[in-house]
This record gives structure tokens, C-alpha cells and sequence, in this order.
């Protein structure tokens, strides 16, 4: 089913692309729906995927019957035509995006859907829709007695200008919450997405054999979130690294890479300032719609990890575009084979520019993560600071023989002992520095709420 489903995007997104060449808009709906139904001897799974909006403008399907009818066998090969939903079940799609520009529905046996299905097929178009934002998704199923419907919708997003290709729309909402000591300023709630170098594939002779003969590169882009530029003593921590994999249709290619599984080993982690990087589990790699790999943590003493302030855990997402270009593929047939082609022979792509694809995500996770690692350091020095303030307060208030003086003190900072002070004035100097907000004007800043007690303890605490 995700295969199918995946391959009539294919094709609305060449559609949606060559007229989005000429302007027109990359916002809309689609919609993705599926019903079972039981006939005389079979249970069948029906599936209607519509387009509509502006980002579709100008299909016809009319005119597209012809080639529809060639593709049919290629496209769908475990699948059958059926008839349209019910106009009912297309109401409310319709109703937010207008008529259909393309309507394609068709039926396959029941006995294909695995329990696991629904969920791949989620975790696809989340995928999907994070770098096509100006489309709003649909998903409706009604399966076994089961409905449900889920909305892939945005927030935030972001463009990208790409050179000779329409741009980019990434869906950049980040809904982490900020620190709870993070009290005044603002906080941003969505991330920035950095365009990275093009790099030319060498094509390998396996694929040419097969016709590939155009030009093939693969464009990378970073978007690392939640955003803290406007908090720049404020402790980061990145947790998760996330590699996808898009077509030149901008249709997320499915299944687990090998070469993105092996890429831990050849990366320079120590050259990243990573401890180390760990390739998720094969389950964990089909549900999250991309190869995803864990930040390996330092390990710390309890009476350091007990001194040091909470961390914002950071997430970055890696996508790589391939592109593709050939003056002699122009028909739809035959774009869509290439497509086809491309990722059947991508890890053998892959392999054969292995050096040169390995440089360049060094690079790119190198250029990223540079500004964090910047911030490691200046966090390291104000945490040193931070222990010889603590320590010169405590000798202080210890040797001092004045007792109105050390009960002043204690009782300012709501203590009993010089050993609560010592926990106190730490607590202090994390939210004094963590105060320090900087507005950035590329920010998608949302205004904090107020906390007018805990901004006048800070206040008195500077």
C-alpha cells in the first residue's frame, strides 16, 4: 500500500512541479483516503488520493487519461481501478481547497495491509510534509470498524531558494517548550533551515545499463531545532541526528539506507565535538520515515553532573535532496521510471561516490554544529567563573565574624546553612545567565508569558 500511495505522489508532485515553474503557488491540499470494503468472495482496500489548491492549478485530467492508462501497470502493479469515493467523504476537503485538480482512486486486496501499515504510512507523509509545508495533508482511513483521520498541519515554515528548481517550504515548528528558568524575552518557536553545498554524483554502470544516463546530485539542507539563538548562555545538548532522503520529486524515498546505517564509522565525531553517534534500531528506522542516529553522552562524576545546569536537548534533521537532470527525459512515462530507477539503484549510488558523499555530510554536520560547539566552549568558561564566584561567596560568608553579616546573607538567599548556599547561589547563577536574552530579527519569537515575581527574583538575584 505505501508503495502504490507512494508513487501516485510521485506523480502529482512531477505534475505540481513543472507548473510551479511557471509561478504558480506551492500551497493546497491533499488528501489520502482509504476504506475497506467486502465483496462476494474478497475484502478490498480502496484508496483515493485528490490534489488540490493552487500548487496543482492547470492538471487536467483529461488530458492526462493517455498517459495515465500506460502508467497504470507500471505505477500500480498490485492494484485495480475502482470508482470514486462518495462525494460526502470529499466534502471537507473540497470545501477548504475547492474541486479537485486530480482525483486517482484505486483497490487492492485487503490481505496486503499489515497491522504496521497505518503507522509507516503516518510517519511517510509527516516525512512528506515537512519540506512541502505549503501543502496541507489529509490522512482518513476507515479500517476494520477503525476511523480515523489525521491532519498533518502547519504552523511555521520556512523557504529555500534553490538554483534552477522551485523552492523549498519547510515546515519549521518547534512546540519544545523552553526551560522552565527561561522566564522573560521571548522564545522561538521555529528553526532555520541552511542551505548546504551541491555536490555532482557519479552515476554507476549498473544504472547506466538501465538508461540513467543524466546529470544526478544530491543537495543537502540542515534545520537544527529548537532555535536558542536569542538565549546564547543558555546550555544545549543535541540528542538525535536525522537523515532523509528525498527523490527529485521531492517524494521521500522509503526504506533503510545500509550506506546511511554504516555512515557512524566514517564520520570524524571528535571533529564534530560528538562523543559518538549510534544508528537506531531497523523498527525504529521504518517508523521515524528516515535513518536516525543517537548522540552518544559524555559520562560525568554525580557531584559534576549535579553542578552543572540543565540542558536544552537540541534535535538535527539532515535532508538530502536528490536532483536530476536530463534534457532527452521530458516525457511523463519516463520521468517517472527514472524516479523509479534512481532509487532502485541508490545505494549503489551511493557506494560509488562513498568519499565524496562522506566529505561532504562531514562538512555539512561540521558547519551546523559549529555554532553549538562555540557555545559548549563559552559555557565551559562561564561554568568555571561560576565556581569561583560560588567558592570566593562561601569563603566570604564562612570567615566572616560579623554573625548580623552571615545571617543577612543566609537569610537572603533563604538558606540554613553555608551548604544550602553554596546549592542557592549556583541555582542563581544559572538563571542570571540564562537570563540573557538577545533578540534576532529571523526569529519566529513568541512572547513569553509573564512572570512578574520570578522576573523581580532575577532582577534582585543580578
Amino acid at each position: 500500500m505505501l508503495t502504490e500511495i507512494q508513487q501516485v505522489l510521485r506523480l502529482v508532485m512531477i505534475l505540481a512541479k513543472k507548473r510551479r515553474r511557471c509561478c504558480l503557488k506551492n500551497a493546497g491540499g491533499l488528501l489520502v483516503l482509504l476504506w475497506t470494503e467486502t465483496g462476494d468472495s474478497v475484502q478490498s482496500l480502496n484508496c483515493t488520493v485528490a490534489a488540490a489548491g493552487p500548487w496543482c492549478r492547470g492538471i487536467q485530467m483529461k488530458a492526462l487519461q493517455p498517459d495515465l492508462r500506460d502508467l497504470e501497470e507500471s505505477m500500480l502493479p498490485r492494484a485495480w481501478p475502482c470508482p470514486p469515493p462518495d462525494p460526502e467523504e470529499l466534502f471537507a476537503f473540497t470545501d477548504l481547497y475547492g474541486p479537485p485538480r486530480l482525483l486517482l482512486s484505486f483497490q487492492m486486496n485487503a490481505r496486503l495491509l499489515r497491522p504496521e501499515c497505518c503507522s509507516h504510512l503516518e510517519a511517510f507523509l509527516h516525512t512528506f510534509s515537512v519540506s512541502n509545508a505549503g501543502i496541507k495533508i489529509q490522512l482518513r482511513f476507515s479500517l476494520n470498524q477503525r476511523i480515523v483521520q489525521r491532519d498533518f498541519r502547519v504552523k511555521t515554515t520556512s523557504r529555500v531558494a534553490l538554483a534552477n528548481q522551485p523552492s523549498l517550504i519547510f515546515d519549521v515548528t518547534c512546540s519544545t517548550e523552553p526551560p522552565e528558568w527561561v522566564k522573560t524575552g521571548g522564545w522561538c518557536l521555529g528553526g532555520h533551515p541552511v542551505l548546504g553545498g551541491r555536490l555532482p554524483l557519479s552515476i554507476p554502470p549498473e544504472a547506466m545499463d538501465q538508461g540513467l544516463f543524466g546529470e544526478l546530485s544530491v543537495q543537502p539542507v540542515t534545520l537544527l531545532s529548537p532555535c536558542v539563538l536569542q538565549y546564547p548562555n543558555l546550555p544545549t545538548q543535541l540528542t538525535h541526528i536525522k537523515v532523509l532522503v528525498c527523490s527529485p520529486s521531492n517524494v521521500p524515498v522509503t526504506g533503510p539506507s545500509t550506506f546511511l546505517q554504516n555512515l557512524p564509522a566514517h564520520l570524524d565525531c571528535r571533529e564534530l565535538g560528538l562523543h559518538g553517534l549510534r544508528c537506531s534500531s531497523y523498527k525504529d528506522l521504518v517508523h521515524s520515515g528516515g535513518t536516525v542516529y543517537t548522540v552518544e553522552q559524555e559520562n560525568y562524576e554525580d557531584s559534576e553532573q549535579a553542578s552543572s545546569p540543565p540542558q536544552a536537548q537540541q534535535r538535527l534533521l539532515l535532508f538530502l535532496f536528490l536532483q536530476y537532470n536530463d534534457p532527452f527525459t521530458c516525457q511523463l512515462n519516463d520521468i517517472m521510471a527514472t524516479e523509479v530507477l534512481i532509487e532502485r539503484h541508490l545505494e549503489a549510488i551511493l557506494n560509488n561516490n562513498r568519499k565524496a558523499v562522506t566529505a561532504a555530510l562531514q562538512t555539512e554536520l561540521k558547519d551546523t554544529l559549529k555554532v553549538q560547539n562555540c557555545r559548549k566552549k563559552d559555557q565551559e568558561k562561564l561554568r568555571t567563573a561560576a565556581e569561583v564566584i560560588i567558592s570566593s561567596s562561601i569563603s566570604i560568608v564562612s570567615c566572616s565574624s560579623n554573625m548580623d553579616f552571615r545571617n543577612a546573607c543566609l537569610n537572603r538567599m533563604k538558606v540554613r546553612d553555608t551548604h544550602e548556599l553554596s546549592a542557592s547561589l549556583r541555582k542563581s547563577l544559572w538563571r542570571v545567565t540564562s537570563w540573557k536574552f538577545i533578540p534576532k530579527s529571523k526569529c519566529y519569537t513568541a512572547q513569553m508569558e509573564e512572570h512578574p515575581e520570578s522576573d523581580e527574583l532575577t532582577r534582585a538575584e543580578i
